[in-house]
């Protein structure tokens, strides 16, 4: 019992050894600055000045300050463009493209994946320049007669936080495609074959094997998104600043308008872990659902 019991420190020591530095790591740059974030968010700070403790008045403010509670709803809605629209768009190329067998797919798939590999200020200037009045999309509309409906897109006070969501939708679709392509190659051969030879269908084909083939995939590909949706600044922030007024201001944005701009670090803390809190909130019930249905 006693010479076990020795034989099994070694180990656990070893084990503790491999896992200690990234523990480290861990601790130092995710634990410790959320810790210190929830340690921020409970007092009054212009980030200057002494602190004031006020408890959970700055979780109130998130709660019933009305631009605030407009930043979330943004959010909300940019989910629709980051993660609904490219779960839909891509669903449907990767499963044409996998039935079609499409030459040049590794090409295609390099391509479609490119605006995940460009820096978002990048992606954010270039289409700022295609929303202008003398822009592409202004161009295109005016060439097809429609130029009536021309406008300073990203100035619009009702169709501003759509065209950021736009934007994500062209940058999500690609990686989301080639996501579900991955799981829709490991599909064997032979079930589809079996299905043609009953009688099924393109459709009954997409709804009987691939669909439930890429579930898991699926659950990666919205638990991505949602968390670019959520999380997104670098766009807004090049594209309209969260205006025209606030029509597009989302909280990571409010975090950095209210802490460097407004010197309001505690609020601004406070936003940020509450949009921690709904990020793995959401996520989590994401990856339960994928869990339950693979």
């Amino acid at each position: 019992m006693g010479s076990g019991s020795r034989s099994l420190g070694p180990s656990r020591w070893t084990a503790l050894a491999y896992v200690l530095p990234a523990l480290v790591v861990y601790a130092a740059f995710l634990l410790y600055p959320l810790g210190r974030s929830v340690h921020l968010s409970l007092f009054d700070w212009d980030g200057l000045s002494l602190a004031t403790f006020v408890g959970l008045a700055n979780y109130v403010e998130v709660v019933t300050d009305e631009g605030l509670r407009a930043a979330f709803g943004h959010a909300l809605v940019l989910i629709v463009f980051f993660a609904g629209l490219p779960t839909v768009i891509g669903l449907a190329v990767a499963a044409v493209l996998n039935r079609a067998k499409v030459r040049g797919l590794p090409f295609f798939r390099t391509v479609v994946f490119l605006p995940q590999v460009l820096a978002m200020v990048v992606v954010g200037v270039a289409w700022r320049r295609i929303y202008a009045p003398d822009g592409s999309v202004n161009a295109v509309l005016s060439a097809v007669g429609l130029g009536d409906l021309g406008r300073a897109w990203l100035g619009d006070t009702v169709l501003a936080l759509p065209a950021v969501g736009v934007i994500g939708t062209w940058v999500q679709t690609g990686l989301v495609t080639v996501l579900l392509l991955a799981g829709m190659s490991r599909v064997p051969g032979d079930l589809y074959e079996a299905a043609r030879l009953d009688g099924a269908g393109a459709v009954r084909e997409f709804f009987s094997i691939t669909l439930p083939a890429v579930r898991g995939e699926l659950a990666v590909a919205l638990t991505l998104t949602v968390i670019a949706a959520l999380k997104t600044f670098d766009l807004v922030y090049i594209t309209t600043g969260g205006g025209p007024g606030n029509r597009t201001s989302v909280p990571a944005f409010e975090v950095y308008n209210r802490a460097f701009r407004l010197g309001e670090v505690g609020s601004a803390a406070a936003v940020g872990v509450t949009l921690t809190i709904v990020i793995f909130v959401i996520n989590l019930a994401v990856a339960r659902v994928g869990r339950q249905r693979t």
